[in-house]
């Protein structure tokens, strides 16, 4: 069997807690696209942990975990986390890393760089983490997979072949240092030799695991509204975070994905540029934003203050419909406590009149957001464990989205905690 848990929105859903919720369930948990770039706040008992790379079920010490091949696989980073969680769990995660996904490079991240700072005030709101030059250089044939970093002769032409092309572009348009393939190539031969325990063929791995009926996690970065095809382009990520793909970023048959769950905060946030149109802002932004969470809403990445606004139906139906969601998850419903009125988006005025369909950008800039108004519930939510002992107008905040969205919400997270989470 095999789950996968993607974004609803703009990524910043707080899917790391919903899959280490069910990666308790499972036996093995795969990444299958993005990179370094995001990353999944978890909480237990052993403390707060921001993953960035690692599978959310390094956790827990039975799960085997997964790089897929659809990463952007930055390995100083990932063995970074690596030594983290050992050092503060006292135990190493089980880890295998596919031979087929593409190694970010250094160079990757001083080109991310340079662009955004070209671009100014025209940038796209890049995390810096070079994801964009990465999935370019893949698509372009020029990229670096795992599998050639143990030949250090094929990994020197390759790099010869990269500098070629880019020492141009860094001297003409960047005016910055330019490729040095001999030293690239002795820095990651020398770091493919340390992950070299870890590489493996995944894709095999994985079938044989589902052919001996072995429960399988799939665990998407960022969210629908950020996919390259469907989203808000061109403020979107570079490899596409639908469901759909997370067959081929893992290397398993589409058919074996029986359950995908959306993941959508009980409000609406996201980092980086691009529309959003229930954005608030002022006092009324920073005392969401404050609230918002155990570390309030600060990127797990970067830092910075997420974008925060009302809760949008409109943006969330159509991301659960693209990621064909069978159940939804609802996260930081507890934040929502300090609110007399809660606002909900159920539509958007545009040019061409009242829409409830998710247009494309340039329609969706000029947006305005149509709102219902419901009352809130003014009491702490923390520590409740059954949907029918929330407060009554709380019910009916999750009930009023769940028909909104038309998903079925399955579950409610009401704090940051492992255990803080109703099952409804």
């Amino acid at each position: 069997m095999v789950r996968a848990i993607v974004g609803a929105n703009w990524g910043d859903e707080g899917k790391g807690k919903i899959t280490d919720l069910l990666a308790g369930q499972s036996d093995i948990v795969v990444r299958f696209q993005g990179g370094a770039n995001a990353g999944h706040t978890i909480i237990t008992d052993e403390g707060k942990f921001a993953l960035h790379l690692l599978p959310s079920g390094v956790l827990h010490p039975q799960i085997v975990n997964i790089i897929g091949m659809g990463v952007a696989l930055d390995i100083e980073a990932l063995l970074k986390e690596l030594n983290e969680v050992e050092t503060r769990t006292g135990r190493r995660p089980q880890l295998l890393i596919s031979d087929r996904a593409q190694v970010l490079m250094d160079y990757h991240v001083a080109l991310d760089c340079y662009e955004e700072a070209r671009l100014g005030k025209g940038s796209f709101g890049s995390t810096k983490s070079g994801i964009a030059p990465f999935y370019s250089d893949k698509y372009a044939k020029i990229g670096m997979q795992v599998c050639q970093l143990f030949d250090k002769d094929l990994l020197r032409r390759r790099f010869q072949n990269v500098a070629s092309l880019k020492n141009t572009t860094l001297r003409e348009l960047y005016h910055q240092p330019e490729l040095d393939p001999d030293a690239l190539t002795e820095k990651y031969y020398a770091l493919g030799q340390k992950i070299a325990p870890m590489v493996t063929d995944v894709a095999q791995y994985l079938n044989k695991a589902l052919k001996a009926g072995k429960k399988v996690l799939l665990e998407g970065q960022l969210g629908t509204l950020r996919d390259p095809d469907n989203g808000i382009f061109p403020f979107t990520t570079s490899s596409s975070p639908l469901a759909g793909y997370g067959a081929v970023g893992a290397g398993i048959p589409p058919r074996a994905v029986e359950e995908i769950i959306a993941v959508t905060k009980a409000y609406s946030s996201c980092v980086g540029a691009g529309p959003f149109v229930t954005e608030m802002f002022g006092d009324e932004a920073e005392e969401l934003r404050r609230r918002g969470g155990d570390a309030g809403e600060y990127g797990a990445k970067t830092g910075r203050p997420r974008r925060v606004g009302w809760f949008d139906a409109v943006a969330t139906r159509y991301g659960c419909m693209l990621q064909g969601a069978t159940d939804a998850a609802l996260t930081n419903l507890d934040v929502l406590s300090y609110l007399d009125e809660i606002r909900v988006c159920v539509g958007y005025e545009t040019e061409n009149g009242v829409t409830r369909d998710f247009p494309v950008t340039p329609v969706l800039e000029k947006a305005k957001p149509i709102y219902t108004t419901l009352p809130g519930w003014k009491t702490d939510i923390r520590g409740i464990r059954r949907f029918a002992d929330l407060p009554e107008n709380c019910r009916k905040y999750v009930e009023f989205l769940e028909k909104e969205i038309e998903t079925p919400i399955r579950y409610l997270s009401n704090g940051p905690k492992r255990t803080e989470m109703i099952e409804k």
